[in-house]
């Protein structure tokens, strides 16, 4: 008889404990029940202005870039991919803080940065006395 009275109470707590870990789980709405109204572009919502991504591909040679300037708008994301075609020349933007390594003849490196400042700046080859020789060109943010 104690091992009937013991097994009755052992299922009744199982199925009280059951009942009270359940009760307040939310079950996944049916079609019926779900929220249609989501923010319409237009609303109050304020709206994400798009990404612009302005890209340029710069051939590195002997003592020259090519192209020697490229224009973009501030906002913009820059993707300038460097292609060394001669001799060993690395590509620097200070204010904007993006630099390839050091490339070798037939090396290619892609940088990104966002232009967040308007003016003219300066890209160049620090290697040995390459800028000084005219490996530079403008960046001009409009």
């Amino acid at each position: 008889m104690n091992n009937k009275l013991t097994s009755v109470i052992v299922v009744v707590i199982l199925i009280a404990g059951g009942f009270l870990l359940f009760k307040n789980k939310i079950i996944a709405p049916t079609d019926g029940e779900v929220n249609n109204y989501m923010p319409v572009p237009g609303s109050n919502v304020e709206e994400i202005a798009p990404v612009i991504v302005k890209e340029f591909s710069v051939d590195a040679v002997p003592f020259s870039f090519s192209p020697k300037t490229m224009a973009v708008n501030k906002g913009d994301t820059v993707k300038i991919t460097v292609k060394n075609l001669e001799g060993t020349h690395d590509f620097k933007i200070d204010e904007f803080n993006a630099a390839t390594r050091v490339l070798k003849a037939g090396e290619t490196q892609t940088i990104t940065f966002v232009a967040d400042k308007t003016g003219t700046f300066e890209y160049y080859c620090s290697v040995g006395s390459h800028r000084q020789m005219g490996m530079k060109g403008k960046l001009i943010v409009e």
